[in-house]
């Protein structure tokens, strides 16, 4: 059978689709681009803010008109399916299945339920995902949910606690990115800078980036969603004196009033963020933030 996807929201939860193309082709499933050709099609949704929401039905809707003609099966993943499945179910008919993120580990056995298949291959594997975004970048995620609480998001309710993984096996799925061809490695994780703090008991970031550096074939290394209270002087020193790192910070800063910031439940203080900001620009001249 034919395959379509549909990946909303942001780099992380693409990842888990790129994951979800891997599954149905180690199946021997076909993986088309044109949603009229699939006879399965899967949306993988972002439920954070209200337009991403919005985007979401949207886009299920839009999807469910093409089982009027050549799609059998309409199956709906991610973020949205966490916070709304029960009231999904009753509200779009048209989906024949929807999986929430915390089921990811039974996604396969559901999916076979539904198509009949006679194949158990059933986890989401990142060495077996297909990479969706050229020839050139791909996305590497090192951790997954969050820890902060901040009071206007949804992410820890939805991903759950930060949790990182392995360096090594980090270290493994690049090598076999680099092997495939690919020069950029763009770090992602909901809370980046915190890496490694729950497994090994210290912020790893700067050294897993010293690691990633060292594979042949890798030119470019970026890292998103820097915490601005997070940002060591080791993980400076290593983005400064590490020319394969782009000297670039992807930061939330998200407001600059203390007032506001404490009411956000932010750890960062309009103080605190100025002077890092002066701090990255005197340690590395040129810097982008």
């Amino acid at each position: 059978m034919k395959v379509g996807f549909v990946s909303l929201g942001c780099s992380k939860n693409l990842v888990d689709t790129e994951m979800m193309i891997g599954l149905f082709k180690k199946n021997k499933y076909e993986i088309v681009n044109d949603p009229s050709q699939a006879e399965i099609i899967v949306i993988n949704t972002c439920g954070f803010i209200e337009p991403a929401k919005e985007e979401a039905i949207n886009t299920i809707l839009e999807m469910a008109k093409y089982k009027e003609e050549n799609c059998k099966y309409l199956i709906v993943t991610g973020c949205l399916v966490e916070r709304y499945k029960d009231d999904l179910i009753k509200a779009i008919p048209e989906v024949d299945l929807f999986i929430k993120f915390s089921e990811y580990d039974s996604i396969w056995e559901q999916i076979d339920n539904l198509i009949n298949s006679q194949t158990k291959e059933g986890k989401l594997e990142f060495l077996d995902r297909v990479i969706s975004t050229g020839k050139n970048y791909a996305y590497i995620r090192i951790a997954e949910g969050c820890n902060n609480f901040c009071t206007f998001c949804a992410i820890p309710y939805i991903r759950g606690r930060f949790t990182s993984r392995k360096i090594e096996d980090i270290i493994e799925e690049a090598k076999k990115l680099a092997k495939e061809g690919y020069k950029e490695l763009i770090v992602i994780a909901q809370d980046t800078t915190k890496y490694g703090v729950d497994i090994y008991g210290k912020p790893k970031l700067a050294e897993l980036l010293h690691e990633l550096s060292k594979i042949e074939g890798i030119e470019w290394i970026r890292f998103l969603y820097a915490y601005p209270e997070t940002i060591t002087d080791e993980l400076i020193e290593e983005v400064k004196n590490n020319n394969k790192i782009c000297k670039y910070f992807d930061i939330p800063m998200q407001h600059i009033s203390d007032n506001i910031l404490k009411k956000m439940n932010r750890k960062s203080t309009g103080e605190s963020i100025r002077k890092l900001i002066v701090k990255l620009r005197e340690n590395i001249p040129g810097v982008v933030i």
